[in-house]
């Protein structure tokens, strides 16, 4: 009973695959910018810091540095961007800037930190392994170490949420499922057709669009991260030529991030190990996908940048 039921399926998304494929295509961009439409409602929800019960506020201290670097940015609408206090050891962000809504950027708490002042960090609960961090202990002093960052390194890594939201990324990634799916139907559709397989054994039609699928599937997860690698180092290179400091700090931002990773990697113990590669970089969740740009290739960019102004 089930076979006649799927045929009958696949038959009715031939007649109307136009229309569904518009409709899924239109569907999938729409889900994947939703949470940027609506920031306020979804990813600041999720990523708010909280205290005692209570949404965490930013400090004045890194209110005034988000404004200094809107200005270094040479943002005009400074309206459209707004800073909250997010959960985590270094920024994250969402939303797009022309819309109504505006964009965030969530500053960890760890960015108030100052070599005189550690508050940001060790008043901070940090459990790894189920057993709460030592500060005072020798892994403990060097994680403290990897995440106290100067005051360029923190403008480099707001700068660089920034310029993404500002180049319009998220319009970039929500567009790439629809774009993968069109493509692998439009071109599935086309060589069903020079193939002659519309008139050929129905068997031989439901092996071919397996495989199709499969294929499309695939080229979706190296396009997804092709345009997420391009869009990282594009936003590195923004932010680090905006002067020498900030490239200075961009080098630095990165190099913690790696010292952080392989404290990270010693703390966690075997766990660790599969995580976080010797260099600090993260090893690939799945074997042939790596979602984001190497951590040190990202600094060895922002390396040569460096060199090349000074030059």
């Amino acid at each position: 009973m089930a076979v006649p039921f799927l045929w009958k399926a696949a038959a009715l998304v031939e007649k109307h695959r136009t229309g569904l494929l518009a409709v899924s295509c239109a569907g999938l961009f729409g889900a994947n910018l939703s949470y940027h439409v609506f920031p306020e409602q979804t990813f600041k929800l999720w990523y708010q810091c909280w205290c005692k019960g209570q949404p965490a506020e930013l400090s004045e201290k890194l209110h005034s540095l988000f404004h200094d670097v809107l200005e270094d940015v040479g943002v005009k609408s400074v309206n459209c961007y707004q800073p909250f206090a997010a959960f985590g050891f270094h920024p994250v962000s969402a939303g797009i800037p022309w819309l109504p809504a505006g964009s965030l950027v969530g500053i960890p708490a760890n960015f108030n930190s100052t070599a005189a002042d550690r508050q940001g960090i060790v008043n901070r609960v940090v459990v790894i392994n189920g057993r709460e961090v030592d500060w005072e202990s020798k892994q403990g002093l060097a994680l403290k170490e990897a995440l106290m960052f100067s005051p360029e390194a923190q403008k480099f890594a707001i700068a660089r949420e920034i310029v993404y939201l500002q180049s319009n990324s998220p319009v970039v990634y929500a567009a790439v499922p629809p774009a993968c799916l069109a493509g692998t139907c439009l071109s599935g559709v086309a060589i069903k057709q020079l193939l002659g397989l519309y008139s050929g054994p129905r068997v031989f039609r439901g092996i071919y669009n397996i495989t199709i699928a499969a294929i499309g599937l695939v080229g979706y997860f190296l396009a997804y991260d092709a345009v997420s690698h391009t869009l990282d180092y594009r936003s590195d290179r923004r932010a680090a030529t905006i002067s020498k400091d900030y490239a200075r700090g961009g080098v630095e931002f990165y190099d913690k991030i790696l010292s952080r990773n392989r404290t990270l990697r010693m703390l966690l113990g075997k766990q660790g190990e599969k995580i976080y590669a010797p260099s600090g970089n993260l090893f690939p969740r799945y074997w042939f996908r790596l979602k984001h740009a190497p951590y040190t290739s990202r600094r060895d960019l922002i390396i040569n940048i460096l060199r090349v102004s000074q030059a």
